[in-house]
């Protein structure tokens, strides 16, 4: 037994190891297109402080919750939990860092303010990404226990995850405020009710994998679909906000943004339902 021991414990170690190979991965492949946009640089070195500072706040609790989820590694438990949840938050900076200045948008001789703006802001949808890499990444699909299986309201909270990483994607551009206001009223209304009709379809009918089956479809859409929307249109808000794309707009503009952000959090909120 004694002989034996050290043997375990080296299979667990290369079993970390490989976990955390697959975080960076994750990272990687989820961040890259926020890492190469260059309204996020910006954000970071323009957006204020405290808004910086909710935004990481925020993210934590979510971060935790998706190592509860999914996590990068097998381990289980409250423990485990929270490191992975710093870990994967530390894969997050690394690989920002690494890929900012490997791009020349971080300098050595660069502020440190503005350095760590554009990296603390790009840390948490990176640590996102590494979070989720053992379920989309891992050759077994990470889901060989029922631990990690949501209740109703952890599924609501997967939703507002995927809302949220969606939203980062497209908030911080240009063309969804011009698309905001362009947009009649008519395009409105038609928006949301597209945005509702797809988050509902990709969820229960449009057959991919991870699809659930609605044994009551109009349950299914009043308790599922129709909240789905209403936490995407939130997270499409708080997300303005943090990006100040709702200082000096009209009740009326934020609105429309917000429905126009909502329709790709919308997105996101289903394709989590389905991945994680």
């Amino acid at each position: 037994m004694t002989i034996a021991a050290p043997f375990v414990n080296l299979d667990r170690e290369r079993s970390y190891v490989a976990d955390l190979g697959r975080a960076f991965a994750g990272a990687l492949v989820f961040n890259i297109p926020l890492l190469m946009t260059m309204e996020m640089w910006e954000q970071g070195v323009v957006m204020g402080r405290w808004r910086l500072l909710a935004f990481i706040l925020c993210g934590l609790p979510l971060l935790y919750g998706l190592s509860y989820y999914a996590g990068f590694s097998k381990r289980r438990g409250l423990v485990n939990d929270t490191l992975d949840t710093a870990v994967a938050l530390a894969v997050g900076v690394i690989t920002a860092s690494a890929l900012l200045i490997l791009f020349g948008v971080v300098e050595w001789d660069a502020p440190p303010r503005e350095a760590l703006g554009m990296v603390a802001l790009q840390a948490v949808p990176g640590a996102m990404g590494a979070l989720l890499a053992r379920r989309q990444l891992s050759g077994s699909g990470g889901g060989d226990t029922d631990e990690g299986q949501a209740s109703y309201f952890g599924e609501l909270f997967l939703m507002a995850a995927g809302a949220l990483f969606f939203a980062l994607n497209i908030a911080p551009t240009e063309e969804m405020i011009l698309i905001a206001y362009k947009a009649s009223p008519v395009h409105v209304l038609a928006l949301i009710a597209v945005s509702i009709l797809l988050l509902h379809l990709i969820v229960f009918k449009a057959g991919f994998a991870g699809q659930e089956e609605a044994d009551r479809p109009a349950a299914a859409f009043l308790h599922f679909t129709l909240p789905g929307y209403a936490i995407a249109l939130g997270i499409s808000l708080f997300v303005l906000i943090l990006f100040g794309r709702a200082d000096g707009h009209s009740v009326a503009g934020v609105v429309q943004t917000t429905i126009v952000l909502g329709f790709p959090a919308a997105i996101g909120a289903a394709a989590a339902r389905l991945l994680v």
